[in-house]
């Protein structure tokens, strides 16, 4: 039997250990993807109780706990609602023991260790001594020292077109950061034309831009000019939350902005309406950032806010959110070979939601490989519901066994939390586990020199070469 969260917590033997020791343990983080509030890092404030960090504060908070406390049958003034910080944390507590198997359990197990020193299990006996001892630590822990704490080298933030980046701004000019903190431009807004958001957003467009739009050419020319502003601070990925991908290779301009007034114009539009408009987009984008050399993102496959009641009740984000169940594979290899076409198909990173596309995204990835870049297209992290040890392994698993995982990019927190970098270290134990039990298996050679540098190459250097950060 294992010690609880001992040294060698996820390691299968002694190969997984080595590996871990010798070439995961002190690599860098490169966290590409996350939703970090990058004005906390620029004012490099503190976290307040480990009951902000872990649960939130102003509804802003962390839905995978949220949802566990639901679960578990805990009222929301105790999850999101009114109740003291420690009456939360307390509360946290009676029900922690009881997340067992979940990687909420694993993640704050890690957190404490790492960042506070704290190996005893958290339980309704330790909730006091923990809740105070973590709350002294975190006076001392500013967000910058935790980035440093952490051995995070670059952080890409994520952020609407019409930001105006003000904190990249203080931080560009910033000799004291260590991290290296790019913007990463979020065009969601845009795409989801339907939403009752999209017509005040277009206004906020044109103030951002300085532009005025009256028809679809001079909204692609807003966007042009954010992503240029973008460009200028670093940013070198572009990433879309996309539920269901619909894409119609008969679009055009003509009928796009047809589309685009009638939106305007405040009037419903059609599924294939939609479509059209949105196909136009991706494709208007995707040579945009073919002309920058930044890559784009698609995180395809949830269903926003399943909870009406909830969502009326608080808005988005509140953990009511669930997984979709689309068709994916031809609307996408649709859209890459239209942009293939153009010779205009970016170093493009394909997550999904749902774990049954694994296979057909990796399929579709690897009819457009092309030289020099390895791994142009890439099968993302397992992402969301998937970030716990068997989706990992999962992903690993496919990505192995139709493509490259020695390509692969490696691992992000996608958090709001600070404390969440520990998930790359569960997920670097969890490689060299993965890569040992080939070996055990017989089904490659014990090579540690090799294993070492594809432990090295997706742990951090594969992301560093994809991303191509400006130093």
């Amino acid at each position: 039997m294992k010690t609880f969260m001992g040294d060698d917590y996820l390691l299968n033997g002694d190969l997984a250990k080595e590996l871990y020791e010798k070439h995961a343990a002190n690599m860098p983080i490169f966290d590409y993807h996350c939703h970090l509030d990058p004005a906390a890092i620029a004012e490099d404030r503190t976290l307040g109780t480990i009951t902000e960090a872990w649960l939130g504060k102003n509804g802003k908070g962390d839905h995978y706990k949220w949802r566990l406390l639901r679960e578990m049958g805990v009222s929301e003034d105790y999850i999101t609602g009114s109740r003291s910080d420690w009456e939360k944390f307390e509360k946290f507590a009676e029900c922690f023991p009881y997340f067992v198997g979940n990687p909420v359990y694993e993640w704050c197990a890690l957190e404490l260790k790492e960042y506070f020193g704290i190996t005893k299990p958290l339980c309704p006996e330790t909730a006091k001594e923990i809740y105070d001892e973590a709350n002294t630590k975190l006076k001392q822990l500013s967000v910058r020292k935790i980035l440093e704490m952490s051995h995070v080298a670059y952080l890409f933030t994520t952020d609407d077109p019409t930001d105006n980046l003000a904190y990249h701004v203080k931080m560009a000019g910033d000799k004291t950061l260590k991290t290296k903190v790019y913007p990463c431009f979020r065009p969601d807004p845009a795409i989801a034309i339907t939403l009752d958001g999209f017509l005040p957003w277009v206004k906020k467009l044109e103030a951002a831009a300085s532009l005025s739009i009256s028809n679809l050419q001079d909204f692609l020319d807003a966007f042009d000019r954010r992503l240029t502003y973008f460009v200028s601070f670093g940013a070198r990925a572009a990433d879309h939350g996309i539920s269901e991908l619909c894409f119609d290779p008969n679009t055009n301009y003509e009928k796009a902005n047809a589309v685009f007034q009638k939106r305007l114009e405040g009037k419903t539009l059609s599924h294939e309406e939609v479509a059209l408009y949105q196909s136009y987009l991706l494709l208007h984008l995707g040579e945009q950032y073919t002309k920058y050399g930044m890559v784009q993102q698609f995180h395809f496959g949830p269903i926003r806010n399943v909870n009406q009641a909830g969502y009326r009740k608080y808005g988005p984000d509140y953990g009511y959110d669930a997984i979709g169940d689309w068709p994916i594979a031809s609307s996408l290899e649709a859209l890459l070979s239209a942009l293939q076409d153009k010779n205009a198909l970016p170093k493009t990173v394909l997550y999904t939601l749902n774990d049954k596309d694994y296979l057909a995204l990796v399929s579709a990835m690897n009819s457009f490989q092309e030289g020099p870049e390895a791994g142009k297209l890439q099968l993302g992290a397992a992402w969301w519901f998937n970030d716990h040890y068997d989706g990992i392994w999962k992903q690993m698993t496919y990505l192995s066994a139709d493509g490259l995982l020695s390509c692969f990019i490696g691992m992000l927190t996608d958090s709001r939390s600070f404390l969440s970098f520990s998930r790359h270290d569960f997920f670097r134990r969890e490689l060299c586990s993965f890569l040992a039990s080939l070996v055990e298996q017989g089904r490659y050679p014990n090579d540690e020199k090799t294993l070492g540098k594809i432990v090295e190459n997706v742990s951090y250097q594969n992301a560093f070469r994809y991303f191509k950060p400006k130093a």
